[in-house]
């Protein structure tokens, strides 16, 4: 068995559910189980109208519990001032018990991003993310600079070495490109690799 990693979102016009569905290819093309939730929402439907937010994606809600379940965690975080939104840090801010039982610990954990703009904080919400790893005991897998993609500096393109991204404009009109998508799968395959080789040697005893 090559392990179960779950893919966790907050993604209010799908940049992150898109860049999700590709992480998940990347994962499962190594034989990796994986499993896309999303957070629940803490914005009314009367505010998520007047910001004109499509339905969300068709994808079960995760719950604390939940956590402990796979070999790994890939968070998928759109950034709020450089920073994880409340959506996301309201689940994270409730794994207290978790923390205390050691429930996370031993578990890999990765990130990926989406910004307004070039400049709108992706390495910062990977940094400010971090700390809750850290105080888990988790693992945190870096993308590094593994794709050719990132070091294409012809064009606007998100990610960094703490994870794949994109870049959605104010509005949300510019939509994750090809480039961005190649990163984030190559993302899934490399974790991937690390979780399954941890659980392969897991299981020789």
């Amino acid at each position: 068995m090559a392990g179960t990693v779950y893919i966790v979102i907050y993604t209010l016009y799908h940049h992150i559910y898109k860049l999700a569905v590709e992480v998940q290819k990347g994962l499962e093309a190594n034989g990796v189980k994986t499993k896309i939730y999303q957070v629940p929402e803490t914005l009314t439907e009367e505010i998520l109208e007047k910001m004109h937010a499509p339905p969300k994606p068709d994808l079960p809600t995760i719950s604390v519990e939940e956590l402990t379940e796979p070999d790994g965690i890939i968070f998928g975080i759109p950034t709020r001032f450089g920073t994880m939104p409340a959506q996301l840090k309201a689940l994270l801010d409730a794994t207290g018990k978790l923390w205390a039982t050691g429930a996370l610990s031993g578990k890999f954990a990765g990130t990926f991003f989406c910004t307004a703009s070039q400049h709108g904080g992706q390495e910062t919400t990977a940094l400010t993310t971090v700390t809750y790893f850290a105080h888990h005991g988790m693992i945190y897998v870096p993308f590094g600079f593994a794709h050719t993609n990132l070091f294409d500096n012809t064009e606007v393109i998100g990610g960094s070495a703490y994870g794949c991204g994109t870049v959605a404009n104010g509005d949300g009109s510019r939509q994750p490109t090809e480039k961005e998508l190649q990163i984030a799968k190559t993302q899934g395959e490399n974790f991937a690799k690390v979780v399954s080789t941890y659980v392969a040697g897991k299981n020789v005893q």
